[in-house]
């Protein structure tokens, strides 16, 4: 079957299509799905150049989810049946023609969502539905602000944090991803190619602050919000799309009693999966209320995963980007 190889930890332009042998049939508990499209992540880039918090065994196909058919169940699955349309998350792996995953890492997809809306949903809104409420515990009316808002992950950010009650600043780098951000829900706008973030935030919270951070960029970004922020405001760092890794100054932290969180919704999918089955039953509601209109900005065929992977590298990416296989 096809699927995408990492032979060397290196750059993105070294990975290869390859016909490698199909999953076994499932085990007890595991899932046979055949992929019609694969969501792609910043995390497989630090994956295929060796940066992420887990190296995977060489060789390996990168991808953590894929939306496609159920071909085939192994004794004792109940979530998941031969036909049923879902939604697949995997350690690696996705970007493959077919893949096996846990009965508990499969999500059966609401009946009118297609293959590359399913692919691109879960990680991004599962991170910022979890960022919000498991840690941030972010409260109707709160003031949150979302930066890279108009990435994957920080649109979402936009959504969620609207259907949650809140007054969402979006901060991204130029006018049109801005206006994206703004169809979204973002109630004020913030370039800051242009804007000093921290005097717009107190601009438009008339002298105060936010409540809430969700901060999937790092860097500067991250030490602004330091200083904008009101009294026990909760920073969520999820990423460092912009190169950086943010030393925080505990002075601060302590003045203003500000919580700084790290979130890593892949680690939710072991420690705590009955949450994340919750989660996706409360956000999948929420699409088919329209209350969550994701976008998939651009779709790249299986072969051409390296220009899929050098948009997010290089943040040019607005909403998800999708792999799709076999013309799905």
């Amino acid at each position: 079957m096809r699927a995408l190889l990492c032979q060397s930890f290196g750059t993105i332009d070294e990975l290869a299509i390859a016909d490698v042998a199909p999953p076994a049939a499932p085990a007890s508990g595991e899932v046979l799905v055949e992929v019609a499209a694969a969501g792609v992540n910043f995390a497989d880039i630090l994956m295929v150049t060796g940066r992420y918090q887990e190296k995977s065994p060489l060789p390996f196909t990168p991808g953590l989810e894929a939306a496609g058919i159920v071909r085939a169940c192994g004794s004792g699955v109940s979530r998941a049946k031969p036909g049923d349309r879902v939604i697949a998350l995997v350690d690696r792996g996705a970007f493959a023609a077919a893949l096996l995953a846990r009965e508990s890492d499969v999500l059966v997809m609401p009946e009118r969502m297609d293959f590359a809306t399913a692919a691109g949903f879960a990680i991004a809104y599962g991170t910022a539905h979890g960022a919000l409420r498991w840690r941030a515990d972010m409260q109707p009316g709160e003031v949150l602000l979302v930066h890279g808002a108009a990435g994957g992950v920080g649109l979402t950010a936009v959504e969620v944090g609207k259907a949650m009650g809140a007054t969402v600043i979006a901060t991204a780098g130029d006018a049109d991803k801005l206006a994206i951000a703004r169809s979204h829900g973002a109630d004020h706008l913030i370039d800051y190619r242009k804007e000093d973030i921290r005097e717009r935030v107190k601009a438009i919270c008339r002298g105060g602050g936010a409540d809430v951070v969700f901060d999937p960029v790092g860097g500067t970004a991250f030490e602004a919000s330091l200083r904008c922020v009101n009294w026990g405001a909760r920073l969520v760092v999820v990423g460092f799309a912009g190169g950086d890794v943010p030393q925080i100054p505990a002075n601060i932290l302590l003045v203003k009693n500000i919580a700084a969180l790290g979130f890593y919704w892949g680690s939710y999918r072991k420690q705590r999966p009955e949450l994340v089955a919750e989660q996706a039953r409360e956000l999948f509601g929420w699409w088919q209320e329209g209350r969550l209109r994701p976008r998939v900005s651009e779709r790249f065929d299986l072969a051409d995963a390296g220009k899929a992977l050098a948009l997010l590298r290089d943040r040019k990416a607005t909403g998800k980007v999708v792999l799709t296989l076999d013309g799905r």
